[in-house]
Order: C-alpha cells, then structure tokens, then sequence
C-alpha cells in the first residue's frame, strides 16, 4: 500500500518526524502523518496551512510503502463517534491526541489508520519511527508537488 506525505522539501527524507503537536499526538512526540491518497493529502496540507505559505513553499510528496505483511491498528469513525460526534474539532484535540500518544508509546503497530476530520470517509495513516518495524516502510519516491494557485486564496 503506498500513503502520501506533503510537505517541505528540505524534510521530504525526513524518518523521525518533528514532535509539533497535531491532531493525534501531542507535543514531544514524534510521528509522520500520511494520507491514503495524494489528493487527502493534499486537501490535508491545505486545511493547516494557509495560501501564502502553500505558494512561496518549496514542497514534495513523499511517497511511502507500507508491505501488505505489516499490521495496522486502526482507529474507527464509529469508536470516536460514541466519544463526541464532534470528534474531528479543535476542542477534541486532547481526547485524540491521547489516542495517538498512546499508540505511539505502546509500539503496538507501526501504523496507525485514522479517519480524516476533512473527509470521514478517508483515511490518514500515521508511522511511528520508534517501532521497531518501522524500518519495513521505505521511501519509494520523492517528488516535487506544487500548489495550484486555485485551491486557495489566502
């Protein structure tokens, strides 16, 4: 399975991820978000980033491979649904963030797949660079990406 990450070029090799806190994890701790598709991914980078930054940006995308033989944990629409039907807002990043800090330190899976909060039917897949079968994902290819000036004003 290949899954996508976009973001600048100068840590498109990135393997560690930065420890910036996000959605699923908080801060310290250190995970890639992917998605499952080029265009999530895209739509992902857009929502977080604002049109100025997108355009004077030197961007890539990251091109994972994930081998079908690796487990994935994953996180359902419905489990966070009977938390708060609310799940995907701002005001829910504590009780998502503790799911990801949780996986991410019980090294359970590599990989974590979680329902995007921009279209619930996809999904995004997190890669936990302490697990021990972390190495097993590889890079297949770094390519640049730029933003069409259409997809977002400012």
């Amino acid at each position: 399975m290949l899954v996508y990450r976009i973001g600048q070029t100068k840590y498109a090799g990135d393997r560690k991820g930065s420890g910036v806190d996000g959605r699923w994890n908080s801060v310290g701790q250190y995970v890639i978000y992917t998605g499952g598709s080029l265009a999530l991914s895209c739509l992902e980078k857009l929502a977080h980033s604002s049109g100025t930054s997108l355009y004077a940006g030197n961007f890539s995308v990251t091109i994972y491979n994930i081998p079908d033989k690796l487990k994935i944990k994953e996180i359902t629409l419905a489990q966070l649904q009977r938390h708060d039907t609310d799940w995907h807002k701002v005001i829910n990043y504590p009780y998502t963030q503790a799911i990801g800090d949780d996986w991410l330190q019980g090294r359970e899976t590599a990989i974590l797949k979680v329902p995007s909060a921009i279209i619930d039917l996809e999904y995004n897949y997190l890669l936990n660079p302490a697990h021990p079968e972390f190495d097993k994902l590889k890079i297949k290819e770094i390519k640049p990406f730029l933003f069409d000036r259409r997809l977002k004003i400012s």
